[in-house]
């Protein structure tokens, strides 16, 4: 199933889609473009793996890691769908990072490989945007670069894992103005899903509602003030986004 959280003349809804439409819980049928979207899930711990295509290590100069690279994130970066990220003024090079995000849906700790999948709820779509200005080091980012208010919108859509045969073959693509700058799959993680929650799992317990940020492919490319950035991952959702000022987001 495939849901969103919205909001709408002041009050927060579940929807879904309706025929170009959504339908609230309420039973009202509104347009897209009449609600406000939220994160489709409210998360608990937000994990965030970094370097986890061998792709785009490569395209930093760096090795792939030989374990997961993983840094925490908190809920003040998320957005949701067709909102507004600011961009500092004094920086030269900031990116979007196409990802899949994966939901874990019920508690655990040591969780095997093979029964990884049992606690996953489903999947949406992540732009885990960095500011390269601000990196001290790819392997240990630091706050300002994955912390920073705004920097990661995420929907529209939250997909059920039955919905989902294997999230480990799902094409991923970035458009910037319509153009596309970035396209890879998923099946060339370094570490697969079943392997980073029993990675997680085997020294802290996963919660329902955290959210594993997966990594994104190789095409990063600086994107500017008034551009607007799609991130698209096959059968869960096109997250659109609009980069501005930090002004105008003061």
């Amino acid at each position: 199933m495939k849901t969103a959280r919205v909001a709408y003349k002041g009050n927060i809804h579940e929807a879904i889609e309706w025929y170009g439409k959504l339908q609230l819980d309420t039973g009202a049928i509104v347009s897209e473009d009449d609600v406000v979207w939220l994160p489709p899930i409210v998360p608990q711990t937000i994990f965030a793996l970094g370097l986890n295509y061998a792709d785009h290590a490569a395209e930093l100069s760096f090795n792939a890691p030989k374990e997961p690279l993983v840094f925490l994130k908190g809920p003040n970066t998320l957005i949701g769908h067709n909102r507004e990220t600011f961009r500092p003024a004094d920086v030269t090079y900031m990116h979007y990072e196409c990802e899949l995000a994966v939901v874990i849906g019920q508690s655990g700790k040591n969780i095997q490989e093979k029964d990884a999948y049992n606690y996953v709820a489903g999947y949406t779509v992540a732009n885990d945007y960095a500011i390269r200005d601000y990196l001290e080091n790819y392997y240990r980012p630091n706050l300002r670069v994955k912390n920073r208010d705004t920097l990661t919108p995420i929907g529209p859509w939250f997909v059920s894992a039955d919905e989902i045969k294997n999230p480990m073959n799902l094409t991923l693509r970035t458009y910037v103005n319509d153009s596309v700058v970035q396209e890879g799959t998923t099946k060339d993680m370094i570490f697969s899903i079943p392997k980073l929650i029993a990675y997680l799992s085997s020294f802290m317990t996963l919660n329902k509602n955290d959210i594993i940020l997966t990594g994104t492919p190789k095409g990063s490319v600086d994107t500017k003030v008034g551009d607007t950035v799609i991130t698209e991952i096959e059968g869960i959702g096109r997250l659109k986004n609009t980069i501005i000022s930090e002004p105008v987001y003061q």
